[in-house]
This record gives structure tokens, C-alpha cells and sequence, in this order.
């Protein structure tokens, strides 16, 4: 393993507060880990002040940085938080993966773990469609084209030829 704490970026985009809230819970459960330190990030906000406070969303919090695409380079793995709009995520955070592409070409965040988490204003507010449309956006940097190592192989041959045994030994 490497030097160093394994670092967790927790990133998420909050309107009202709720996706904060739940980031700053996964973070404390990201922290209990030994060896992990979690760090929270914003997503930067694309809407105006005027549109802001018409919204009456309270102001950003003063502890958690806006983080840059480029700064997703410095972790080892990631959770992404957002409220879901009508259904998907919010606006900013399609924004936000939007401008990963340069780090999409590059492969850079290729096996990376990621995860996510949001809130919805009601129960079936687009739960679900929000879930499948932010898998996506982690999903395309990873695009399928590297295929499998010696290694790999090796690894998988290995798998099935042990879950082979054990299924033979329970069934007799």
C-alpha cells in the first residue's frame, strides 16, 4: 500500500442543506476507517445570487472548499452527493462531470472507486432515475476498451474453477 493516508473525496452539490447534511455523515463514516482521511468538497454553483436567494437557498458553508476537476487527480477513491431535479441530478453536478473531460481522454480516473448518495424532496421523487443517470458519468471513465491482463486471466480462471469446487462439494 502506499505511503500516506488513503484519501476519500466526499464531493457534493446542496441547495438547501439536505446533500450537506448527508455528506458530513459520510464523511464521519468514511473517517472510522483506519488509514482514511475524507475530505469534503463543493461542486462549484452555476446559478446567480439574484436566482440564489429568490430560491431562498442558504449561504455555501465557509468550511468546504470548491473543488476543481483537476483536484480529483489527488484522491484514491470518491462519493458523490447531489439532489435529485426532476428526476436527475442537479444541473451542476452534470456541469461538474461535464468538465472532467480531459480527464476522461487521459484515463486518469480509471480505477478509481467511486460511489454516490442524494436526496430527494419526497419519496419517489425520481429516486431511482437519479441513481442510474449519475452511474453513467462514472462510468464513462472507465470506457471499456482496456481488455483484460494475463493477470486477470489467470485470476478469473483461478475463480471459476474454485467456486466449481465448492459448488460440487455442497451439492454432494
Amino acid at each position: 500500500m502506499a505511503p500516506g493516508p488513503v484519501k476519500v473525496y466526499i464531493i457534493y452539490y446542496s441547495l438547501h442543506g439536505h446533500v450537506e447534511t448527508m455528506a458530513r455523515q459520510v464523511q464521519l463514516g468514511a473517517n472510522s476507517v483506519p488509514g482514511v482521511e475524507a475530505t469534503l468538497w463543493q461542486i462549484p454553483e452555476t446559478l446567480n445570487n439574484t436566482i440564489l436567494q429568490k430560491m431562498k437557498a442558504p449561504p455555501k458553508p465557509d468550511d468546504v472548499p470548491v473543488i476543481q476537476t483537476q483536484q480529483l487527480l489527488e484522491a484514491d477513491g470518491f462519493l458523490f452527493g447531489f439532489p435529485s431535479r426532476f428526476g436527475v441530478m442537479a444541473a451542476q453536478c452534470k456541469a461538474f462531470f461535464d468538465a472532467t473531460t480531459e480527464l476522461w481522454a487521459s484515463q486518469s480516473l480509471a480505477g478509481k472507486p467511486a460511489g454516490i448518495f442524494w436526496s430527494t424532496g419526497f419519496h419517489g421523487g425520481g429516486q431511482e432515475l437519479t441513481a442510474w443517470t449519475a452511474i453513467t458519468q462514472l462510468a464513462h471513465h472507465a470506457d471499456g476498451s482496456r481488455q483484460p491482463t494475463e493477470l486477470e486471466l489467470q485470476q478469473a480462471f483461478h475463480q471459476g474453477k474454485y467456486v466449481a469446487e465448492i459448488t460440487r462439494k455442497l451439492r454432494s
